[in-house]
């Protein structure tokens, strides 16, 4: 059977029940942690935090429209996405995924599919919060996944 669930959590994710996994006949667990990085902006100096919002509802769809696909693609039994909107702290995660596969190989590519999908394809916007100033996340280019 497969499962999908979708949640958005108010500030970072608590990592280990973002991880939890339901017991199968699958070979292969992967999760992805996404943490907001320490990083150093010329003009505004040391980045503080991320800053993310959502229109939830075109997100949730989005993300089960790319939860299908891994499905499909990857035969991934159970897919468990969290993401933050909110204040997330330097050091916090601001994304968790899980997936469960028959075998490693296909969880870590239905892993890697589903964090490019993301932020190519969710209304989801980062703000950077940095010790004198905010920025807003422009994104990079992401793998191509035809």
């Amino acid at each position: 059977m497969q499962q999908i669930q979708i949640n958005f959590v108010p500030s970072a994710v608590d990592v280990r029940s973002a991880s939890v996994l339901p017991p199968s006949a699958c070979g292969g667990d992967c999760i992805f942690v996404g943490r907001t990085r320490p990083e150093q902006h010329t003009t505004h100096g040391d980045l503080t935090a991320l800053q993310y919002e959502c229109y939830t509802d075109l997100a949730t769809q989005e993300l089960e429209n790319i939860a299908h696909e891994a499905i499909a693609r990857f035969s991934a039994s159970y897919i468990h996405i969290t993401h933050s909107i909110g204040l997330v702290p330097i050091h916090e995660a601001s994304v968790v995924i899980a997936v469960s596969c028959a075998h490693r190989r296909e969880a870590f590519s239905a892993c890697q599919f589903l964090i490019d999908l993301l932020k190519q394809r969710v209304p989801i916007w980062k703000q950077e919060k940095w010790a004198d100033g905010t920025t807003w996340s422009e994104g990079k280019e992401l793998p191509n996944h035809g």
